[in-house]
């Protein structure tokens, strides 16, 4: 599927990418490693090479391969722990039960400390990875509609990766953009989807609402559960068209036939933070799932009427003014239940 980042093939449909799941990570009978000190620098010997029979490599040795290129870039004083050099995040992301060994292209990393230089050089240099995203202050996103939204800077190469999370009716793939979307990834149990499915055995909704998308976690899960007609709206262009994206790449588990989009990638970034709702993406097969990209204050003038159940997963739910205020409007303008995962 064509990458809205960099054009390239990065996009699979989600039985390919489970299928090469199982040993993805897994070292074959060749493979070697060592497992250095996270808290310590590397230790000054030669790293190892990916191996020659799989092309896997240790993850304790990429990184230390991307260490000395920050330092001989002066991105690190060559002091730090190894940890220090970056976040990693494999492609695709699951829960694993050991360190993994590492394919080609199956590492973004996300730094406060990595230059472009270094960036550049670590794209080129060390297969594994995949793209380098520079960090800073908060989470990309926007909180609300009225603030300015927050993006990190991709440096080199392409940041789309995808996360695997299970469901009680089977897997869903959940693509993102990781320089605009928060890390979201997966453990042995994801809260937010088990939190879901309570809902839904409890109310056995016709129709869903996710009222603050991401890219798009819930609402799949719904769908995967069977609900009818899933919603699914987002202020932040990233999220919508993830979303949007995600349906595609999960179209044989849900059913779907069709997945009409009805923006683009480019012309969603040019409208970053959306306040009247606008139509996205829409699916067509046993279930109806919509997109959206707006305010969810203004979502309930383009909903119809009979809405089951809501998810409103606000930016900031520790503010529990704001989410009260939220969830009382949303609940006289709407109505039906209202969980907040």
């Amino acid at each position: 599927m064509h990458c809205p980042v960099c054009g390239h093939d990065c996009v699979t449909d989600a039985p390919a990418l489970l299928a090469e799941l199982p040993g993805r990570f897994a070292p074959c009978p060749d493979c070697m490693g060592l497992v250095y000190d996270k808290r310590s620098p590397p230790p000054d010997i030669d790293t190892a090479e990916p191996c020659p029979s799989c092309g896997k490599r240790f993850i304790d040795e990429v990184f230390a391969a991307i260490y000395r290129i920050m330092a001989e870039e002066g991105d690190l004083a060559g002091t730090e722990p190894l940890a220090a050099a970056a976040t990693p995040l494999v492609h695709p992301g699951t829960a694993l039960r050991r360190a993994p060994y590492l394919p080609p292209r199956s590492l973004v990393l996300l730094s406060r400390s990595v230059g472009e230089r270094a960036a550049a050089r670590l794209v080129g240099e060390v297969p594994e990875v995949r793209g380098v995203v520079r960090t800073d202050a908060g989470t990309p996103g926007v909180r609300d509609t009225d603030a300015a939204p927050k993006e990190y800077t991709l440096l080199a190469g392409c940041d789309v990766r995808a996360d695997v999370f299970a469901t009680r009716r089977g897997p869903i793939v959940v693509y993102k953009q990781q320089s605009v979307l928060h890390v979201e990834f997966p453990r042995g149990r994801n809260e937010k989807i088990l939190s879901l499915e309570r809902e839904i055995a409890r109310h056995r909704p016709q129709t869903f609402v996710d009222a603050c998308s991401g890219a798009g976690t819930l609402g799949l899960a719904a769908a995967r559960a069977g609900v009818p007609r899933v919603i699914a709206n987002d202020a932040w262009f990233a999220a919508a068209c993830w979303t949007a994206c995600n349906l595609r790449v999960n179209r044989e588990f849900l059913g779907i036939e069709e997945v009409t989009m009805h923006r683009a990638y480019d012309d969603l970034r040019r409208r970053p933070v959306a306040r009247d709702p606008i139509l996205v993406a829409t699916a067509a097969g046993p279930q109806e799932i919509e997109v959206y990209q707006g305010d969810l204050r203004l979502l309930p003038g383009v909903l119809p009427p009979g809405i089951d159940l809501t998810a409103l997963d606000l930016f900031e739910k520790e503010d529990a003014g704001k989410a009260d205020r939220i969830t009382r409007a949303w609940r006289t303008r709407v109505g039906g239940a209202i969980f907040i995962p």
